[in-house]
């Protein structure tokens, strides 16, 4: 109990009138917005000029002189070929906003986060910062960013979030106060601190997902003067999140929740709210031409990896690349609407839960506990990834009483059960025909007035 009342304390309505200083001491106190608890699954969008070449992901221009990029702009590409002739190909001719918004949709995603900038400095919206080297004055020749959060906005419930990188490859500014040691500011000034508040006070993201951070503290970025300014006085500082992407001494310590690091799933319960960002491509983030069906992580993967993130409180951005012209490839399409199959039956165990005392069991592995409050007290939710074997489910941990139930998310009735003589119970799981199965991956038994909630 005491750890459900710690992470109801991180998820309480912000305090009315509340103002905080542009220190990591007092922005740490600000109350994480409950919503983004309550959301658990978000789509991480990872789009951009590195789209084009869909090579060695979004990394490519810094990899540029790497042994195997050389050779593949050998083989394909003139010999003056540069990165930047990439960007009139970025044409996204069949990018319809609506249709991706209908997908995320049917995932069950409760937030989106789309790249507004990534390391390559493209920018996908119409920025007065970055001539030429935008969305609008070449390649698409569209506001990117604008057309999707209108569509999210107009058609669904999902709330809208940008990725911003701090920093850029090749941009000159950033790579003199490189040489500089940093001492000196003149690209936080003159572009990145300009883009961040350009891009909250146009599209009013309710997600700031800041990254390529690294490189240097805090201080240089001037992030604690921006998140003051972003909870006191934006448009959006009611309701905004924010990750700890915002110096190399603020990743995992400060900031409104925890990404540490890339695909971060620590598999035990955390103190801090926890995002895990990870791909539905094994290894890259931006769409990949020369990949195979088995570089995909699988619908049960997938679901694993939601259920144990939640389960230790953590919420889950789950990232697809879309391709240069505009569209979420079929695989990624069919994961995505998998797991909203998967959440339609089962997300009462997932939307709006708080950790349980255990967080998974000790007598059968791969089952996974989350709880929520419910009209009797709390309802415990024992997720099996496995269907149990034998007609019996042997659980460890939950204690039953006198008024304890058992049920199964999506089929009718109660399952009978034998509870330990002091702990743990084994529920009896009849046979169910195939086509009166609730899901298909992992399956959700209800645990309600059980004496240790």
């Amino acid at each position: 109990m005491a750890r459900l009342l710690l992470f109801a304390l991180l998820t309480v309505t912000l305090a009315a009138g509340a103002r905080y200083d542009p220190t990591w001491e007092s922005l740490d106190q600000r109350p994480l917005p409950a919503w983004y608890d309550e959301a658990k699954f978000g789509i991480f969008l990872h789009w951009g000029v590195f789209s084009v070449p869909s090579f060695t992901g979004a990394w490519l221009q810094d990899y540029w002189n790497r042994s195997d990029v050389v050779k593949f702009r050998k083989d394909n590409y003139r010999p003056d070929f540069t990165y930047a002739d990439f960007a009139p190909q970025f044409t996204a001719e069949f990018y319809n906003p609506d249709d991706w918004a209908e997908i995320f949709n049917a995932s069950g995603a409760r937030y989106v986060v789309l790249t507004a900038k990534h390391h390559e400095g493209f920018c996908n919206w119409p920025t007065k910062h970055s001539f030429n080297w935008n969305a609008v004055d070449v390649g698409p020749h569209r506001d990117l960013v604008g057309d999707l959060a209108n569509s999210i906005r107009r058609t669904t419930n999902i709330r809208f979030g940008l990725y911003h990188s701090l920093f850029e490859f090749v941009n000159p500014y950033f790579l003199e106060d490189q040489k500089n040691g940093f001492t000196t500011q003149d690209f936080v000034k003159y572009k990145t601190m300009p883009e961040l508040y350009e891009l909250v006070n146009m599209y009013k993201p309710e997600v700031i997902w800041s990254d390529g951070d690294w490189v240097a503290n805090s201080t240089y970025w001037n992030s604690t003067e921006f998140l003051a300014w972003l909870y006191n006085e934006s448009p959006v500082k009611d309701t905004v999140v924010t990750n700890d992407r915002w110096g190399k001494d603020a990743t995992c310590h400060h900031g409104g929740y925890l990404t540490c690091e890339d695909r971060f799933n620590p598999g035990v319960l955390q103190k801090r709210k926890f995002e895990d960002s990870t791909t539905i491509h094994k290894s890259y983030w931006g769409f990949i031409r020369n990949t195979k069906l088995s570089d995909f992580h699988t619908i049960e993967e997938l679901i694993t990896e939601l259920v144990r993130v939640v389960s230790c409180g953590g919420n889950i951005l789950l990232n697809a690349g879309p391709t240069p012209d505009g569209m979420i490839s079929p695989i990624y399409e069919e994961r995505l609407r998998q797991i909203g199959q998967w959440l339609n039956v089962n997300g009462d165990s997932i939307y709006e839960t708080r950790p349980w005392t255990h967080q998974n069991d000790t007598a059968t592995p791969g089952v996974w506990y989350t709880s929520k409050k419910s009209a009797t007290g709390i309802s415990v939710y024992a997720i099996a990834l496995n269907w149990p074997r034998g007609g019996k489910l042997e659980l460890a941990d939950p204690q039953a009483g006198p008024a304890t139930t058992v049920t199964l998310l999506g089929y009718p009735g109660q399952f009978d059960f034998q509870a330990g003589a002091t702990s743990g119970i084994t529920i009896t799981v009849p046979a169910i025909p195939a086509d009166q199965m609730p899901c298909q991956w992992a399956w959700v038994f209800r645990l309600d007035n059980l004496n240790n909630q």
